[in-house]
């Protein structure tokens, strides 16, 4: 390895504060880089354990002067308001449940903060996000992460050959207690610092509130309707909704009711039982395959709908325009579109895509 120059994404947490130093301990010439993504400092000064605050940087500053390595803030600011948080509104203002951190490591962080670091000359970008990358017969592989649990590589699966080969996860060779072990060990404040598992950019994790107020023209209240298109009540707009919901609904029919369709073109929010959320097709959209360049025929594998979601098996098929239908062998519940369906072959991720449709 000739250029062993490496920037890693550090977010003030304990995850990519402990991969610096192991990265550092291993030999690289390790540079830090925070990604300056917030709107307006208000927003964000308070959020505790955010990893888009600004007390993050403070706490990415410390751990970079701690274990010796040169510290910057960069502005991502615009990138993140038009690839993450247009998109999410307007995923929502759609109908849609998007997922966030997907796009935000597609675009940023192994998008632009790539570019950023082959400028300065750096072979190769960093984060603490679990998961492994191996080489096999000349091709990149992502690999789950040794602590499943943790396991980030739903979220990964955009990734190209090209940046798969200049990008290192130095965390998904460890447990999560063995990562804050080590950090205790060296000293480092953040070893006990809480895991961040909230929309970073919405500091009271309300997104109906959030989508209103970015765009009060677009979220109106409308009518709950069963399948037939009876009036059951109203809803205070479809923002606020997702498959599968049960809680928050303000309705009293008498028998549990969920959200299982919701329709923006009618502003509608369609409500029905627990049965009719499984469903087992789906067609997929935007999708990536990381080892192939394109399915050619069908193929089983094992398909996550969500990122909390065990994988299923299922079979996949080509379709054109980089889209695929995914059936599943038993049904599933609540497959929600704008969510991701990512594909795997045991431990390897072979692509995904976003939720198009269900079938």
């Amino acid at each position: 390895m000739e250029n062993k120059k490496v920037v890693i994404g550090m977010s003030g947490g304990v995850d990519s504060s402990v991969a610096a130093y192991l990265l550092k301990k291993q030999g690289y010439d390790v540079i830090g880089v925070t990604m300056q993504i917030w709107q307006a400092d208000k927003e964000y000064e308070e959020k505790e354990g955010g990893c888009c605050s600004l007390s993050a940087v403070e706490d990415a500053r410390r751990v970079a002067n701690k274990i010796g390595i040169p510290f910057y803030v960069l502005n991502f600011r615009d990138s993140f308001k038009k690839n993450v948080i247009d998109y999410f509104v307007n995923e929502y203002i759609d109908g849609k449940t998007p997922n966030p951190c997907i796009m935000c490591n597609k675009k940023l962080k192994f998008g632009l903060l790539l570019d950023k670091a082959r400028a300065i000359g750096a072979e190769y970008v960093a984060t603490g996000h679990y998961a492994k990358i191996i080489q096999e017969n000349g091709i990149y592989q992502l690999i789950k992460s040794d602590d499943d649990r943790k396991d980030q590589t739903y979220a990964l699966y955009n990734f190209t050959q090209d940046q798969l080969a200049h990008t290192l996860m130095p965390c998904g060779e460890y447990t999560k207690d063995k990562i804050r072990e080590i950090a205790k060990e060296i000293g480092l404040a953040v070893h006990n610092k809480k895991d961040s598992e909230e929309i970073c950019f919405i500091s009271d994790n309300n997104h109906g509130l959030y989508i209103a107020n970015a765009k009060p023209d677009k979220v109106k209240q409308g009518n709950f309707v069963d399948k037939n298109g009876n009036i059951l009540g109203k809803h205070k707009g479809i923002v606020y909704y997702t498959i599968g919901q049960r809680k928050g609904l303000g309705l009293a029919l008498g028998r549990p009711v969920f959200v299982t369709d919701i329709r923006p073109e009618t502003n509608e929010v369609v409500i029905g039982s627990e049965e009719d959320i499984f469903k087992n097709e789906l067609i997929a959209k935007d999708v990536n395959f990381i080892s192939i360049d394109k399915l050619e025929k069908p193929m089983a594998v094992q398909a996550k709908i969500r990122y909390s979601a065990k994988p299923a098996e299922a079979i996949i098929y080509p379709l054109e325009n980089d889209k695929v239908k995914v059936v599943f062998n038993d049904k599933q519940r609540a497959i929600t579109m704008g969510q991701s369906v990512v594909f795997y072959d045991g431990l390897k991720v072979v692509g995904g895509g976003v939720i198009e449709s269900i079938i």
